[in-house]
């Protein structure tokens, strides 16, 4: 068995505990065909009735797949979904847990970061992202600060935490893989000040430059910089004014992942935060909007309810 195949066993096994006689259904892109393969392999040898589909890639991340597979992923057991671009945004991922699948999502999934990421104790992961997840719930107020400019709060009152684990055993549950992230919604309308996002954003990868976000009552009123900053504007024109939304903090607990501009995995590394925007209706909030993008915050001090628990990119809790 290659590195690739035991990648894929851990996840199907360990984080999916795939069981004999279930259903499941890989969704898979011509890009992250030989993935979507290995996953399908995986499963089959589980024992499992595994189905592998292939689509077109989605444009951008929060896109919907097609109806027929929408329907597939509400009659499965579990869904594994290597794509180019994220299905975790979508109604269908959300209606198909409400349905009861357990779905974890690949987006931009490399080779690479499989082998890395997934090498991983997803147990110690958990209880890192459970310890976050709860004093991001009992929190009121939220502030990020980093030394190149961030400077924004947040309310997040009667917010829940969340915990990307990595383990999807539950009817219902979904997340990431690679996982390893604490999150939550801001309240809509609360988020002030500044945004420098300086590690890396979805669709654009690693930036040279920086983004600097002017945060106005909840959305984003200016987008600042030079050539990746023009980049980020054309993308965000043609999706309407909820795409502008502030929709996610997130506190990377994953210490395996590193930086390197695909964001599935620079976001769930630990000594990063990163800020989202557009769609947040997966995660309590009340924005369904036709994208979901992560900017990762370098060297981030982050205070909950006055208390730091990140200070200069040095999380303070284990």
């Amino acid at each position: 068995m290659n590195r690739l195949e035991k990648a894929a066993e851990v996840a199907v096994n360990k984080c999916m505990a795939v069981k004999s006689g279930e259903a499941v259904l890989v969704i898979t892109d011509e890009t992250k065909r030989e993935i979507g393969y290995a996953l399908w392999e995986a499963a089959k040898r589980s024992g499992a009735e595994v189905i592998l589909t292939e689509i077109i890639p989605r444009q951008v991340h929060g896109e919907e797949p097609p109806k027929p597979v929408a329907e597939l992923m509400k009659n499965v057991d579990a869904v594994l979904a290597p794509t180019t671009k994220s299905l975790t945004h979508t109604d269908a991922r959300r209606e198909a847990c409400t349905q009861g699948a357990r779905i974890a999502t690949l987006p931009g999934i490399t080779e690479e970061v499989m082998l890395r990421s997934l090498d991983a104790d997803y147990q110690k992961i958990a209880r890192r992202s459970k310890k976050i997840a709860s004093l991001l719930t009992e929190a009121h107020r939220v502030q990020v600060t980093t030394p190149s400019g961030t400077d924004i709060t947040m309310s997040v009152e009667g917010r829940k935490g969340y915990a990307d684990t990595g383990l999807y055993h539950q009817k219902g549950d979904f997340g990431n893989l690679p996982a390893g992230e604490a999150y939550l919604a801001p309240l809509e309308g609360s988020s002030q000040g500044v945004i420098l996002i300086d590690g890396a954003i979805a669709n654009l990868g690693l930036l040279k430059e920086g983004i600097r976000l002017v945060v106005k009552d909840g959305f984003v009123t200016e987008i600042l910089g030079h050539t990746e900053a023009e980049k980020l504007k054309a993308l965000l024109a043609p999706l309407g004014k909820l795409a502008y939304n502030i929709a996610e903090l997130g506190i990377g607990t994953n210490d395996k992942a590193i930086l390197t501009g695909n964001v599935l995995e620079d976001e769930k590394a630990i000594g990063t935060v990163h800020i989202a925007l557009g769609d947040n209706a997966s995660m309590g909030g009340t924005v369904t909007a036709p994208a979901h993008l992560d900017g990762i915050l370098l060297r981030p001090t982050l205070e909950v309810n006055g208390e730091t628990i990140m200070k200069d990119g040095k999380l303070l809790l284990d």
